[in-house]
């Protein structure tokens, strides 16, 4: 085990048990990631304009008519909330705008999401989840003591986008996801979002009911969706020079949204997860990789950033008003809740996992270069 270190340059610190550094101590993450920050920097706004607009076009044309151009899944948070706007004012498209319900969204991010809804005059349909298939589900993971429990949600929601997107005949799923403000986040500090394998063996070991109803999305549907349903994922955050700080200043004024106070917060179980769970059980602050990403788009400092990660995650009345609140929620007393967080963790690697056939089939698609900047 090497000593604890911090990258001179971002906050990524050893906690992250594959991080190496150079010789003037900076991490592996801020040099590999160099060249497309500063490519991003030196995009010109005429630039940008036109990639904007040959992206509608494609678009437009490989869907070929019909009332929807795209589906677009809306959590309220800054970056989807953003791409709203980009999709709608600046690229002409008519999306359809998914809001996914698994039970544990924010009332500041519901408020967002009707205000933008209404503002921009969008159509929006609501995928709410059978919570006692969800819950159950949840439970299994918290049970397993692995570590990414957000798998789950992020791969329902990948599989209710594409649900959708087929009923309504689109091609085009539009995403939040982005460079700018996402890079640099440790494989050790999570797990791929479309083992659905993973995710069936560790319900089968720990489950108690039946969650057939929810819309879990393996890596073979997607191969099948991709070549034989045409249906691909749309990433505009990737064409333009965003910045979240601008971005949220943007937001405020333009539809009167509203900050729920840290990355991906916007869902009370997130929050709970990522500032409680993992730093507790699992010795990981995800405040580090997020802050590190700012920084590397040069809207905060490394002081600052180093002082946010120096505050505590939650103030202590917050903690405890929040565990009563979910334990409650999730069918636990205090005491089974806390005899689950004292179980030893235990790697994805312990239960049934097709892991190994995503990797290389990530390799492919890279090889080939199937995946490209802003489309995939």
């Amino acid at each position: 085990m090497q000593d604890y270190k911090v990258c001179t340059s971002c906050v990524m610190d050893t906690t992250d048990p594959l991080i190496s550094f150079d010789d003037q101590g900076i991490c592996h993450y801020c040099n590999e990631l160099a060249v497309k920050y500063n490519a991003g920097k030196n995009l010109s706004v005429s630039q940008i304009e036109n990639d904007l607009k040959n992206a509608a076009t494609l678009i437009k044309k490989r869907q070929g008519g019909g009332k929807f151009d795209c589906v677009l899944g809306l959590s309220g948070g800054v970056d989807s909330s953003y791409v709203a706007h980009l999709v709608v004012e600046k690229m002409g498209l008519s999306p359809l705008i998914v809001h996914f319900d698994n039970g544990w969204n924010s009332a500041i991010s519901e408020q967002n999401i009707k205000n933008i809804v209404k503002c921009l005059r969008l159509d929006i349909t609501t995928c709410k989840l059978n919570w006692d298939e969800f819950k159950d589900l949840q439970k299994a993971f918290l049970s397993a003591s692995v570590m990414d429990i957000e798998m789950i949600t992020d791969n329902i929601i990948y599989g209710a986008a594409v649900q959708i997107a087929k009923q309504h005949k689109i091609k085009c799923i539009v995403s939040g996801v982005n460079f700018a403000t996402e890079s640099g986040l440790p494989s050790a500090w999570r797990w791929e979002k479309i083992d659905a394998k993973n995710i069936r063996a560790i319900h089968r070991r720990f489950g108690k009911r039946s969650i057939s109803s929810l819309p879990l999305y393996g890596c073979w549907q997607l191969l099948f969706d991709r070549f034989f349903n045409g249906i691909y994922h749309f990433y505009p955050l990737n064409l333009i020079r965003y910045n979240k700080t601008e971005a949220m200043l943007f937001l405020k004024k333009r539809f009167d949204w509203n900050y729920y106070g840290g990355k991906h917060y916007e869902s009370i179980f997130t929050k709970f997860y990522q500032a409680y769970i993992l730093p507790t059980k699992f010795g990981i602050d995800k405040r580090r990789a997020h802050l590190s990403s700012l920084l590397r788009n040069q809207e905060i400092t490394r002081e600052a950033a180093l002082a946010e990660c120096d505050k505590p995650a939650y103030d202590l009345l917050t903690l405890e008003q929040d565990k009563d609140y979910i334990a409650n929620k999730l069918g636990f007393s205090r005491d089974e809740f806390q005899a689950i967080m004292d179980l030893p963790p235990k790697h994805h690697h312990h239960y049934p996992s097709e892991v190994r056939f995503i990797t290389n089939l990530t390799k492919l698609s890279r090889f080939m270069k199937i995946k490209q900047n802003a489309f995939a």
